[in-house]
């Protein structure tokens, strides 16, 4: 009997391990460099800019968090040329951000779905989450903007909509999005 429970111990931790999940970072490297791309590549005309690189991260029993930060419109900065701007200028440069934020978000539900397609070691039941931080100066007006939009859904809905088993409004449905 002692040698039974002395093996059960033992073989415990193999168990364990076998149920773990592994998504190494050499997976998600992949995700980040797509999720840097989409946001580079948006509008080469009027890019969004990309501070710094994305990060992904897996998160045992959670799922995979992918992160950015973004300036919506890196051509509105200050310059010897423009060091200031008036109050309508102000406004017209929120509202024109207020449709990037739109624009962004398309390009983060983008990213989800293909997320969850490229990553088929995650389970179904784990979710997906991009997170993208938003950078402002100081001056601008923000009444409206987010600073952080948090997106994030289970794979397997996420999945079921790029195979074509769910459309739009089913996705949306599922998506929980958080503006701070």
């Amino acid at each position: 009997m002692r040698y039974a429970a002395l093996l059960l111990c033992l073989a415990l931790p193999v168990l364990s391990a076998q149920d773990t999940v592994r998504v190494g970072y050499t997976a998600i490297q992949p995700l980040e460099a797509s999720f840097n791309g989409r946001i580079e590549k948006f509008d080469i005309d009027n890019p969004i800019r990309l501070i710094g690189s994305s990060r992904g991260v897996y998160l045992d029993g959670y799922g995979v968090v992918l992160t950015a930060e973004v300036d919506l419109l890196p051509s509105a900065s200050l310059t010897p040329f423009r060091p200031k701007y008036t109050d309508p200028q102000k406004e017209q440069l929120r509202v024109r951000k207020l449709e990037r934020v739109g624009q962004l978000r398309d390009i983060m539900r983008g990213m989800l779905v293909d997320t969850a397609a490229a990553l088929d070691t995650v389970p179904l039941d784990q979710q997906i989450v991009v997170a993208v931080t938003i950078f402002y100066w100081e001056w601008e007006k923000r009444q409206g903007l987010p600073s952080q939009i948090l997106m994030r859904a289970p794979r397997r809905t996420l999945v079921e909509y790029k195979a074509g088993g769910i459309g739009r409004p089913a996705l949306d449905a599922a998506l929980k999005v958080r503006e701070y």
